[in-house]
């Protein structure tokens, strides 16, 4: 990014009128070139009129001035103290960029039977709230995305046996712990874990922004700490390139085998941030190289590490979206990864990971790196299934209202989910999948008004059933879709105590991200109630994940008094 450099110039005439300079032939001076300094002051030879003005109370002047050149000029106007700040002025000034929208709405089964959406398995937003709870502010509500942090975590879900079918699904329905009216239908999909077989080789691109808007620990740092960790996993099968974008673009290491580690992280070591952001020009450069390098039995995919500031060259992002979706088609996929703060572009890394057929993480941390680039790199980068579409209808006779728990921007039309030319999400090896849908059954009070015409349908010979679930799927390879089906029976329901661990702990999580960004649909359910439900539910707790989220729930409850 580029940078915008504030100068302060204030008339301190009174100030000069203590101190005579020594004279010289030239009053030149040089403005410090270095974004540590705090100020620089740069004092001219006081006049013989500015002098006998010392007495006087003078008004400040501010100039602010936006390129370097400007400064020699201001230098050259005699009596003047020019101070200096850098970019981390400004840096205060919250630029991040979010994509508005409203929470799913009420929907009444007689007028609106049919729900359909797309899978979600990014976690960005789960990671970037949790960097805003740890500076000490609660997330702007459009940085919530509920489904992204329910999805954080790994489930314990049934595991397909083989690739034959790539996932299972399951379903739990118990009474909702925040509405005595309502019961939540978790559905839980668990992908085919790949650790038991060789994972394919491995083509990948890391596209790498090294512009200005990047040089900070958290970002330039940051990124190639993490970079390194996973170029560790690669093997002598795997290919590693890098491609670095700043005011231009330019290859920083060919195509390199995998167990090539010293030339790799020489490459990574040498990477310096400065410059305008030209991304549409690595992603170009990015994409020539991957498909040189294409493997057709393996994976072919583009990492780009960004805050996702563009600012020069095509800053079109329907130009850059449309360019990912038909690199996609030729099987080069991206997954996006994003890093720091200030100007951060959640909005851009989301779409573009979403039509690239990869997943977007935010990185945080050297241990968020670790989780999703060494511990889940199977998941990151091996696909098992793509353009997964849910789709669930609900009987009138026994449920007369639902809402969907989050996924609004990636809601379909119901006659999407069976067009095999509509884009989905897909699904890594080990994935978890959750959704959640807040129902209300007949006889109980919903949140819409009665109708006075509106009927149910009678469904007589199916009044066992509270709805039908249909998941469709292309396996990676394939361009027809295949039909998954089942129904959902009253007889399922338990009371709350008797469901699963993974259906309160996401229950927990959900209203954990409700809360974040209206509560709307809570009534007084709060912070302490979350901490309760998700105490009671942390199960085992591997790497430590579910108690960190304790952690963080508290965090906000005393950010919130």
């Amino acid at each position: 990014m580029k940078k915008i450099t504030t100068l302060s110039i204030t008339v301190l005439l009174a100030a000069c009128a203590g101190q005579q300079s020594p004279k010289t032939d030239s009053s030149k001076n040089t403005l410090a070139e270095t974004e540590n300094t705090t100020a620089v002051k740069v004092v001219s030879q006081p006049t013989e009129d500015s002098i006998s003005m010392r007495s006087r109370k003078l008004p400040k002047r501010l100039i602010k001035v936006s390129e370097a050149e400007n400064v020699q000029s201001l230098l050259q106007q005699p009596g003047q103290v020019v101070a200096y700040m850098p970019y981390a002025a400004d840096a205060e000034l919250d630029r991040e960029n979010y994509a508005h929208f409203e929470s799913q709405s009420v929907q009444s089964v007689t007028q609106n039977p049919v729900s359909t959406f797309s899978i979600d398995v990014d976690t960005g937003s789960y990671t970037n709230v949790r960097r805003m709870l740890n500076q000490g502010q609660l997330p702007r509500k459009d940085a919530v995305r509920v489904e992204e942090m329910i999805n954080y975590f790994s489930y314990d879900y049934p595991t397909p046996k083989n690739l034959k079918q790539p996932f299972l699904a399951t379903t739990e329905i118990a009474p909702s712990p925040w509405n005595p009216e309502a019961h939540l239908l978790h559905i839980g999909i668990k992908g085919f874990n790949q650790q038991t077989i060789k994972r394919p080789a491995a083509n990948l691109v890391f596209l790498i922004d090294v512009s200005g808007s990047m040089n900070s620990p958290d970002k330039i740092g940051l990124l190639k700490s993490s970079l390194k960790l996973l170029s560790k996993q690669m093997n002598a099968s795997d290919h590693v390139s890098i491609v670095v974008y700043a005011g231009a673009a330019g290859v920083v290491l060919e195509p390199t085998a995998g167990n090539n580690q010293a030339k790799i992280r020489a490459a990574l070591d040498q990477l310096s941030a400065g410059g305008s952001t030209n991304g549409a020009a690595g992603i170009h450069l990015a994409y020539q190289l991957a498909e040189q390098n294409f493997d057709k039995d393996g994976i072919n995919r583009i990492l780009i590490a960004t805050d996702g500031d563009f600012n020069v060259g095509t800053t079109n992002f329907e130009a850059l979206k449309e360019l990912v979706e038909d690199k996609r088609k030729n099987g080069v996929s991206l997954t996006t990864l994003g890093f720091g703060q200030g100007n951060y572009n959640d909005h851009l890394m989301e779409q573009l990971a979403d039509v690239g057929n990869g997943n977007y993480a935010y990185i945080d941390s050297i241990k968020e790196a670790n989780k999703v680039l060494v511990n889940q790199i199977n998941s990151t980068l091996f696909t098992i299934a793509k353009d997964v579409k849910i789709q669930i209808e609900f009987n009138p006779d026994v449920v007369s209202e639902y809402r969907l728990v989050g996924y609004e921007n990636r809601q379909l039309n119901n006659e999407d989910f069976a067009n095999d030319k509509v884009d989905a999400g897909d699904i890594g090896a080990g994935h978890t999948v959750t959704a959640i849908y807040e129902i209300i059954l007949q006889g109980k009070k919903g949140w819409l008004s009665e109708s006075r015409y509106q009927k149910t349908t009678n469904t007589e010979n199916i009044k066992d059933e509270l709805a039908f679930l249909k998941i469709r799927y292309k396996l990676p390879n394939a361009d027809t879709s295949q039909l998954l089906q089942w129904p959902i029976k009253k007889q399922q329901i338990k009371s709350l105590d008797a469901v699963s661990n993974e259906f309160k702990f996401a229950a927990s999580v959900a209203a954990f991200g409700q809360i974040l960004r209206d509560g709307t649909y809570l009534k007084s359910f709060g912070y302490e109630d979350v901490l309760s439900l998700a105490r009671k539910s942390k199960g085992a707790d591997q790497f430590g994940y579910r108690g960190e989220f304790l952690q963080l729930v508290s965090l906000a409850k005393g950010l919130a008094k």
